[in-house]
């Protein structure tokens, strides 16, 4: 592994270090707000440590935009709806501010769960299968979709936000009498979510850096609740993590260039993270792509990272890279 990090061993941002202010966008105004205010102080104390100058920046509070406007470049750390579905570059390729990342189409596909699985479906990238519901306020809704479960993919499934991230809404379902409560979580967050196949076995997570693209070593993931959920995600001794994962080196490679793939097929920059499921029978199927993996002190991307040689600080620079001082 110590081959991953030795190919950031120059980059062009950290020449012009004292030339540059640096505005970390963090916080904003999704469900994911508590998260991504932790990703940013940890991404600005970092990036303090390093010698840059940075200063914090929170859209969820009056006069973002003319503090945008005296920075160089935007750190994007902002989670959620505003800040990772392609709304928030967009504001920034307005304003001719360079910021770190998947651009504006890639960051909107990927927020999209039901469209992007759409896209693998179409590409041949195995996933899970799944349908969509819609926040109509239908009669028998939940009994329509009982139905529609148990004439296809059967239980147990999960119902999820069409467009939220950070396990926030997400619900593991075993029978009916579990839907309707899991359909009212969901759309809690949404007005459009997914039903989709659960399937029993190992996760798997993969980080991908750089702008020329490099897969980070597998991550697995063991909740100690047996479902990875928000509590699970975000409060420590929760979760066991085993990097690199012990799943065989053929298997290994296949799951790094499967994340690879998609990070090119959506047209990712910087940094992205894809989800995985593996099956007993050792087959992956990818469950979404993350264009903004989040940098707490429990993150994955940081953790495999390190794993590869890439200390935090150093992981801040290349994706601070991927800005590279223009406008896409």
């Amino acid at each position: 592994m110590k081959e991953i990090a030795q190919g950031f061993k120059d980059l062009h941002i950290s020449q012009k270090k004292q030339d540059i202010l640096v505005g970390v966008l963090a916080g904003g105004i999704s469900c994911e707000r508590a998260v991504s205010l932790k990703t940013g102080r940890n991404i600005i104390d970092s990036l303090s440590a390093s010698g840059y100058s940075a200063i914090f920046i929170d859209p969820g509070q009056d006069g973002f935009i003319e503090k945008i406007k005296k920075i160089d470049i935007a750190f994007l750390a902002l989670h959620g709806k505003y800040g990772e579905d392609g709304t928030v570059q967009g504001l920034l390729e307005l304003l001719k501010v360079p910021y770190t990342g998947s651009g504006v189409l890639s960051s909107a596909l990927l927020m999209d769960k039901t469209l992007s699985k759409k896209i693998m479906v179409k590409e041949n990238i195995p996933t899970p299968e799944f349908f969509e519901l819609l926040d109509q306020d239908l009669p028998g809704l939940v009994k329509d979709t009982d139905r529609r479960i148990r004439n296809g993919m059967g239980y147990p499934v999960v119902v999820k936000p069409n467009s939220s991230g950070s396990t926030i809404g997400i619900s593991k379902v075993v029978d009916k009498a579990g839907l309707g409560s899991g359909i009212r979580e969901a759309f809690t967050y949404d007005w459009r979510i997914m039903v989709e196949d659960y399937i029993s076995g190992r996760e798997l997570t993969v980080g991908v850096i750089g702008q020329d693209p490099v897969a980070l070593p597998v991550i697995e993931i063991i909740p100690r609740s047996g479902f990875f959920d928000y509590e699970s995600k975000y409060t420590k001794n929760m979760t066991e993590y085993i990097v690199p994962a012990k799943i065989g080196k053929g298997l290994t490679e296949r799951i790094m260039g499967l994340s690879l793939t998609c990070h090119q097929l959506f047209g990712c920059c910087g940094v992205s993270r894809t989800d995985f499921i593996l099956d007993g029978d050792g087959t992956p199927y990818v469950l979404e792509l993350n264009t903004m993996p989040g940098m707490t002190s429990t993150s994955l991307v940081p953790m495999a990272a390190e794993a590869a040689g890439i200390g935090f600080h150093r992981l801040v620079e290349i994706i601070l890279d991927s800005a590279d001082l223009k406008i896409r």
